[in-house]
């Protein structure tokens, strides 16, 4: 039965939906609504519960790792330059302060005082929020009291990154704020405010513009003051102030970012390739505030250019952390003048953040593909971080490639690791006001408080080493909602939905959202199988014979003998050696090579991309 938008807004889902985003936009009576308001909506990080598997496993690591970290090292640096007592180690590497002067210092020790500070108190207030654990909400609140009286106008003479560090301290704060209920982050973020206003940069320069003014050595030059309107905005929304609201505007770097973008043109090569990225979610808050369709196009322009002219298979992009000009074969060229390929936790954050931003805006599915490339092919794959401070970095996609740890300890991508893997939740599910979007396939729950009682879709998967989900359906009383499935764009002709095992009376169009709509019952299942096709995808047009498979979502990275030249049709032909294995083989004539995905990877050598035959 087809419903008109009107009469459908009228059935009991539409309310139950409806009233649960009232619920939440009326909870902190200080919230400031934005002028445009996402047709998706993100379900809270409780909201949503991980399952047992990888994404679960990573998510599990990386929260107890950050609940570890010693609070009185993470404040020593900004107690020392208040001149406080400041017990606790020295983390080192970037973490640490040391006076410019100091030339006995060790690489990169104090290159970054306290940069991260904000991200893993973020991290850590979205953890509290997904999984309710009290000590982490005791964790946030000693941070937020401690950072407090210790954050003066002193901690920024002779810092590198004034806008890049104050911005990331902002996240920390208003998420302390939000998800934690710290009763003291607002304060906090103002006298963070206070203590760095004097020391940013006037306006939002590019790093060109930095250039051209006085500075102490080049790595003064690579502050990201064009980064920051994203969270001030956040700030003023949550109800931090209007001060907020004027700066995240001022740093909108129209002249030479979103205008050009804005009006279709590809400004992105040479630029810092994270930054630019992280940018965007900046253009897209200002979109919310001022309804300005221009930082809307900047957004979608930006991120199409990167995805269409930056992209490894893989979904990461940025080699040496620089965007490349299209055509000029450089993508190709760096798999053998570079191991520092993609920018991964970071690269990684930022992609989901700019993909949740336009999916939830605009309901295009390809962002949802976008985001799924990045998880199973970048993040996923990401070598856990270590106590002393060691940290995955780069994914590697270099002819000779393997996967290390970075040499210097407690870098930007520890900072971002920690919030990425507690966006996993919020990133699998939207809805609006009349049903809920699927949108990765992983093991994972979603409830919700429905007009008819509680409501709980939950999925188990092997996605993507098996081609099926299956979605379990649990209510309180029989309701009516449309369930939407992403179907990805690579998704074959015979990709079926069933519901309780009879195949639903629709054909799932790749690259669209497929509605299934019904009255669910407690007990009812929705089964969804792809077909999953393998391609050969080139690195670059310049160079067309230089292919990585990529079966379904999964790039495979050859491991072991590899050999020189191989034939497109013996690649095509890889299979996995068993259901959900994470092995694939593709037989050659000189034997047999095998292929595995990039987070099955570990200490082997491996090869993305390979020379097919002329």
């Amino acid at each position: 039965m087809a419903y008109s938008r009107r009469s459908f807004l009228k059935t009991s889902s539409a309310v139950a939906f409806a009233t649960m985003a009232k619920v939440r936009s009326m909870a902190d009576p200080a919230t400031h609504p934005a002028a445009i308001v996402p047709q998706l909506s993100q379900f809270g990080y409780g909201d949503v519960t991980l399952l047992e598997g990888p994404v679960r496993e990573q998510f599990d690591r990386n929260h107890a790792f950050y609940l570890a970290l010693d609070e009185d090292a993470l404040l020593k640096p900004y107690r020392q330059r208040a001149g406080l007592p400041a017990p606790g180690e020295d983390m080192g590497g970037w973490y640490s302060w040391q006076p410019l002067s100091d030339i006995n210092r060790s690489p990169n020790n104090g290159f970054a005082p306290g940069h991260s500070f904000g991200q893993y108190l973020s991290g850590l207030a979205r953890d509290y929020a997904a999984t309710g654990d009290p000590a982490t909400k005791q964790k946030v609140h000693r941070l937020v009291q401690g950072f407090g009286p210790a954050i003066t106008s002193n901690f920024w003479r002779e810092n590198r990154f004034p806008a890049y560090t104050y911005d990331k301290i902002s996240i920390g704060m208003i998420d302390a704020h939000e998800f934690a209920d710290d009763p003291l982050a607002f304060k906090a973020l103002d006298a963070a405010l206070d203590s760095v206003k004097d020391h940013l940069p006037p306006g939002p320069l590019s790093r060109a513009e930095q250039i051209a003014r006085p500075h102490t050595d080049i790595s003064f030059c690579w502050d990201e003051p064009y980064t920051l309107p994203e969270n001030q905005l956040l700030a003023w929304q949550r109800g931090a102030g209007s001060r907020y609201r004027e700066m995240g505007l001022h740093y909108l770097a129209d002249s030479w970012y979103w205008d050009p973008l804005a009006a279709g043109e590809n400004v992105l090569p040479g630029k810092h390739a994270y930054s630019h990225v992280n940018a965007m979610s900046s253009a897209m808050q200002a979109y919310f505030v001022l309804g300005n369709e221009k930082y809307l196009r900047a957004a979608k322009n930006g991120f199409e250019f990167v995805r269409t002219t930056q992209s490894f298979a893989t979904g990461g992009w940025g080699p040496n952390e620089e965007f490349r000009k299209p055509g000029s074969g450089d993508l190709g060229e760096s798999l053998t003048k570079t191991h520092a390929s993609f920018e991964t936790p970071c690269g990684s954050y930022g992609h989901f953040k700019i993909t949740r931003y336009l999916l939830r805006t605009t309901k295009d599915s390809r962002y949802g593909d976008s985001m799924e490339r990045v998880l199973y092919n970048c993040i996923l794959g990401a070598l856990p971080i270590e106590k002393d401070g060691y940290g995955f970095y780069y994914s590697d996609y270099n002819n000779d490639g393997t996967k290390v740890y970075h040499p210097q300890t407690w870098h930007c991508c520890t900072g971002t690791f920690s919030q990425i893997t507690a966006d996993y939740g919020i990133s699998a599910y939207f809805h609006d006001a009349g049903g809920v979007y699927v949108n990765l396939y992983v093991p994972s729950r979603v409830a919700w408080n429905g007009a008819g009682g509680r409501v709980t879709l939950t999925q188990k998967t092997n996605y993507p080493h098996e081609s099926a989900s299956q979605i379990e359906v649990a209510t309180e009383k029989d309701m009516a909602f449309p369930v939407y499935l992403r179907i990805p764009a690579w998704a074959g002709a015979k990709t079926a939905i069933a519901v309780n095992g009879k195949r639903v009376s629709l054909s799932p169009a790749p690259g669209q959202f497929a509605r299934v709509e019904r009255t669910w019952k407690n007990g009812d299942r929705i089964e969804i199988e792809f077909e999953m096709a393998t391609t050969l995808e080139a690195v670059d047009a310049q160079h067309p014979d230089l292919v990585a498979a990529v079966h379904g979502p999964l790039a495979l990275f050859a491991v072991g003998e590899i050999p020189a030249t191989v034939r497109r049709a013996d690649m095509l032909a890889a299979a996995q050696v068993a259901k959900g294995s994470t092995d694939w083989q593709a037989k050659m004539d000189t034997g047999v090579l095998t292929l595995r995905p990039f987070a099955a990877i570990e200490k082997e050598k491996y090869r993305l991309y390979l020379q097919t035959q002329a």
